[in-house]
C-alpha cells in the first residue's frame, strides 16, 4: 500500500471513530429505542427499510450532537472526557461547521422518504436550535420539552420511514401518545449521572434543584407508569409482573444508590426499561 492510500485510511478511520464518539452515548438513548418503538409499531417489516431507518436515525443524531457537544464541552470534561470536543479531537469551531453540514446533509437523505419526513428533520433542526443556540437547555423544564421533542420527532420519523406511509393508524398514534407521556415524566433519569458536569456548568436539571424529591418521584413514578402502560396495552398476568418488577427495580435503585457510577448504571437499566415500554405496542399489533 502506498504511503499516500496509506495516510488516507488512517484518515477516513479517524473520522468514523470521531462520528462513532459523538454518537456512542445516544445509541441506548435514542437509537436503539427509537428503532424498537418503530419495530413493534409498524404494520410492514423489511430489511431495506430497517437499515434506511437506522441511518436516518443515525445522522440526526450525529447532527445533533454535533451541535450539543460543541456547547458543552466544559461539563464534558468531567462527564464524559472521552467525546471529541473535549479529547482534542475536533475544534468547537469545527464541531460547529460540522453541525451545519450536517443539517444540509439530513435535509437532503430526509427528502428520499417524501414530505412528512422533511418537515421532521425540519422540525429536528428547529428544536437543535432552539435548544442549543438559544440555551434553552439551560432551564430544567425547557431542557425537559426540547428533550421530549427529540425523542417524539425520531420516533414519528422511524415509523414514517419503516412503514412507508404517510399516515398513521390507531396504533401507533396511541403507541406514539404513551411514548410521549413517558419519556416527558421521566426524561430527567438522564441528569442524575451528570450532576457534577452540569452543576459546573450553571445548568439547573431537576436532580440539582430538588435531589431528594427528584428521587422518590422516581422511586413513585415508575412503578406507577409500569402499571398504568401494562394496563393500557393489556398484556397478560406474567409480562405485567415482569414489566412492573422491572420499572420498579430501577426507581428503587435510583433511590438507594446516589453515587455517579450506580447512576449511570442505573441509567442503562432505565434505557432497558424504556425499550421495554416501546416494544409493548407489539402485543396489540400482532393480534389486530
Amino acid at each position: 500500500m502506498s504511503h499516500f492510500a496509506a495516510t488516507t485510511m488512517h484518515r477516513a478511520l479517524r473520522h468514523l471513530e470521531t462520528a462513532w464518539l459523538f454518537t456512542r452515548s445516544d445509541f441506548k438513548t435514542m437509537i436503539f429505542p427509537a428503532m424498537m418503538f418503530a419495530t413493534a409499531v409498524s404494520p410492514h417489516h423489511d430489511m431495506p427499510a430497517l437499515f434506511y431507518t437506522f441511518c436516518w436515525l443515525w445522522f440526526h443524531v450525529f447532527q445533533f450532537n454535533a451541535s450539543n457537544q460543541s456547547y458543552s464541552a466544559h461539563e464534558d470534561i468531567l462527564n464524559k472526557p472521552w467525546r471529541p470536543v473535549p479529547s482534542g479531537r475536533i475544534s468547537v469551531k469545527d464541531a460547529r461547521t460540522l453541525r451545519w453540514a450536517l443539517m444540509v446533509f439530513c435535509l437532503g437523505i430526509s427528502s428520499l422518504f417524501g414530505s412528512y419526513v422533511v418537515i421532521t428533520s425540519v422540525m429536528a433542526t428547529v428544536l437543535i436550535i432552539v435548544n442549543d443556540d438559544l440555551r434553552l437547555s439551560d432551564h430544567p423544564v425547557f431542557k425537559t420539552l426540547c428533550s421530549t421533542g427529540g425523542y417524539v420527532i425520531v420516533e414519528l420519523a422511524s415509523l414514517l420511514i419503516l412503514s412507508r406511509e404517510c399516515t398513521l393508524n390507531g396504533t401507533s398514534i396511541k403507541a406514539l401518545s404513551c411514548s410521549t407521556l413517558v419519556v416527558l415524566l421521566t426524561v430527567h433519569a438522564q441528569d442524575f449521572a451528570d450532576v457534577n458536569g452540569d452543576r459546573r456548568s450553571g445548568r439547573r436539571t431537576l436532580p440539582i434543584i430538588a435531589p431528594e424529591g427528584s428521587r422518590i418521584y422516581m422511586l413513585c413514578a415508575l412503578p406507577l407508569f409500569s402499571f398504568a402502560l401494562a394496563s393500557v396495552w393489556s398484556l397478560g398476568p406474567l409480562s405485567s409482573l415482569l414489566f412492573v418488577s422491572m420499572g420498579s427495580w430501577v426507581g428503587i435503585r435510583y433511590y438507594l444508590f446516589r453515587d455517579e457510577i450506580r447512576d449511570q448504571s442505573t441509567y442503562r437499566l432505565y434505557n432497558i426499561w424504556i425499550i421495554g415500554a416501546h416494544l409493548l405496542p407489539a402485543d396489540a399489533r400482532f393480534h389486530a
